[in-house]
C-alpha cells in the first residue's frame, strides 16, 4: 500500500512498482471514480467529504483483502481508524513523504482537488501535512 499526501507520487510510483513486481496496480481514487461513474470532486459536491470517506473506506476494505496488488491510496485514507487498521494489518505500507513546499510546486496548477478549493491553498497543503503526517507514520512500514 502506498500512502502519502496528494502530489506525493503514489500513482506514479505505484504503476512502476507494480510493473517491477509483476502485480496488478489499483489507484483507489481512479477505481472509485470508475465504479461511481463520476469524478472525485463531484462526489465531494454531492456527498461532502464524509460521504467520500465512507465510500473510500468501503473500497479500501475490499481491495486490501485481495492478494497480489499494489495499491495507491487517496491522500486522506489515513483519517479513518478502520482504514489505518486495514492497511497496517493486511500488507506492507510505504509512506511517500514529501515536503509541503515540494507538494505545493506539484499541485499549484491542479484545479481538480476539492480540498485545495480554498482562499489559501498553499497554507492548506501545509495544514494537511501537519494533520496527516503522524497518521502516515503510524501505519508506515517504510518511509
Amino acid at each position: 500500500f502506498l500512502v502519502g499526501m496528494m502530489g506525493a507520487g503514489k500513482s506514479t510510483v505505484g504503476v512502476r512498482l507494480a510493473r517491477r513486481l509483476e502485480r496488478d496496480f489499483v489507484d483507489v481514487d481512479r477505481e472509485l471514480e470508475a465504479r461511481l461513474g463520476v469524478d472525485i470532486p463531484t462526489v465531494f459536491d454531492l456527498e461532502g467529504e464524509a460521504g467520500f470517506r465512507r465510500r473510500e473506506a468501503q473500497l479500501v476494505a475490499e481491495l486490501s483483502m485481495q492478494p497480489g496488488l499494489v495499491i495507491a491510496t487517496g491522500g486522506g485514507v489515513v483519517l479513518l481508524p478502520e482504514n489505518r487498521a486495514a492497511l497496517a494489518s493486511r500488507g506492507l505500507v510505504v509512506y511517500l513523504r514529501a515536503d509541503p513546499a515540494d507538494l505545493w510546486q506539484r499541485l499549484r496548477r491542479d484545479r481538480h482537488r476539492p480540498l485545495l478549493r480554498t482562499e489559501d491553498p498553499r497554507r492548506r497543503v501545509r495544514e494537511l501535512v501537519e494533520q496527516r503526517d503522524p497518521l502516515y507514520m503510524e501505519v508506515a512500514d517504510h518511509i
